[in-house]
């Protein structure tokens, strides 16, 4: 389908804007030779550089969640992530967090049932609290009481502050993102169309 809004060439970016250009693309041009290390065509940044501060915002953002060291374990918010982009349909963000979710050690067999989480025995209880939260706060904008005690059992208010901020920050990037048909998320919007009837004979 396409862009919907126009893309910030290097010769058209602002100093901040260049700056997160240069981290992510080298010396590329990311609009006259789009793509990133992990194969997307990266039009999620040069579109966000539209508003400089709104690239850089979701650029510390993002990063502040993915770094070590965060009281949350990686492994929960790459479960969190991957709901959040199943359930908030965004192909994007479940293809690129696949690959996150391997780097911090989340394995296979995991990996392959967590589209089925609920009815799968992969799952121990820690992990079923926060899937079963990505999937209410996505999918209902809230989180059941019953749900909420299985986080309070396994994790400190720590934890949960930053997993709640994880699914909705993801799920915030996962909307923009369909809304502006940007990187795997460009199909059209018609596919709720009905598929006529064939002609009466």
């Amino acid at each position: 389908m396409g862009n919907r809004l126009r893309q910030v060439s290097k010769r058209d970016a602002s100093p901040a804007v260049l700056k997160i250009y240069q981290e992510l693309f080298g010396d590329r041009d990311p609009v006259a030779q789009p793509g990133t290390a992990t194969g997307t065509p990266g039009d999620y940044w040069t579109t966000y550089a539209l508003v400089p501060e709104i690239l850089t915002m979701s650029r510390d953002s993002l990063m502040a969640m993915l770094a070590p060291g965060r009281a949350l374990d990686a492994r929960f918010r790459e479960l969190a992530i991957l709901r959040a982009g199943i359930v908030g349909d965004s192909r994007f963000e479940y293809s690129q967090h696949m690959k996150v979710a391997r780097m911090v050690g989340l394995p296979e067999e995991k990996l392959a049932a967590i589209k089925g989480w609920a009815t799968s025995d992969k799952f121990d209880p820690s992990e079923r609290a926060v899937l079963a939260a990505a999937d209410e706060l996505v999918g209902r904008n809230l989180i059941e009481d019953a749900t909420f005690a299985a986080l309070k059992h396994h994790f400190s208010d720590e934890q949960i502050m930053e997993l709640v901020y994880v699914i909705a920050l993801w799920r915030m990037h996962g909307l923009i993102v369909r809304a502006l048909h940007l990187e795997y998320d460009n199909d059209t919007t018609a596919r709720m169309t009905e598929v006529p009837a064939p002609p009466v004979k």
